[in-house]
């Protein structure tokens, strides 16, 4: 476990049972298990207001997931480009201003939080956020979080809809390796479809994979050189926004 969350955590501590062993000796500790359960319950409760926020303007939040490198700043550039909705982003990383400056130079609201040693967007992070975006102005909000395929999955920032993405480079193993993020996922989002003819990359594996952790869930394969890729991509954002 990190020092920042219970980012090894795989069930809710609500239904936690004390029991069940284990193999991370910190949490077969009662102490640790309360004191997780409480910081897991300030910001579940820091969520439900930020969704209060975004449904004062009608505006849908959606929260970005994925390892590092995946794609997730570049996909919302070319979104940005598409001019299908009007979007801002809230920015998460470690260090650095970068990916906030990718999306202003596009003409997108953007906000950077910079989380120092947090391997996670929180609620409260968030919250601070909204009041640095024009959420009147939009449509849709983006929540990019820190590239990280554990610990985001354990915390509700505020999201009505959750896209994870694995990239072809990574491999299709990710999505069986980390099943509590691709769990959370309502849309997986297959990306750099390009590099497939140069990586060992089974789509269909992959997608069983995904369907087998979440039945229910959307797939789909973008390029953000194929902009028929990305227009799939854009109607199902609009079609979410529509069944609001």
């Amino acid at each position: 476990m990190c020092k920042d969350c219970g980012c090894s955590i795989t069930e809710h501590t609500h239904e936690h049972q004390h029991e069940h062993l284990h193999s991370n000796p910190q949490l077969n500790d009662t102490k640790t298990i309360e004191v997780i359960t409480k910081i897991l319950d300030k910001n579940d409760h820091e969520a439900k207001h930020n969704r209060e926020h975004f449904e004062k303007y009608n505006v849908l939040a959606i929260n970005l997931m994925s390892s590092p490198g995946s794609g997730k700043t570049s996909v919302l550039e070319q979104l940005a480009l598409m001019n299908e909705f009007r979007f801002g982003v809230i920015e998460g990383d470690l260090e650095t201003n970068r990916d906030a400056d990718r999306l202003k130079a596009k003409g997108v609201p953007a906000y950077q939080i910079q989380t120092g040693s947090a391997c996670h967007l929180d609620a409260f992070m968030v919250h601070e956020a909204l009041h640095k975006i024009p959420l009147q102005d939009l449509d849709v909000c983006f929540i990019e979080n820190v590239g990280n395929l554990v610990c985001p999955a354990s915390y509700d920032v505020g999201a009505h809809l959750n896209i994870v993405l694995v990239s072809v480079p990574e491999g299709d193993d990710k999505i069986e390796k980390y099943p509590v993020m691709f769990r959370q996922a309502d849309l997986v989002l297959i990306t750099k479809t390009d590099l497939l003819p140069y990586f060992d990359f089974d789509v269909k594996r992959a997608k069983e994979t995904a369907r087998r952790l979440k039945p229910n869930v959307d797939i789909l394969e973008v390029s953000t050189k194929d902009n028929e890729s990305l227009k799939k991509l854009a109607n199902w954002i609009k079609f979410k926004m529509e069944m609001r």
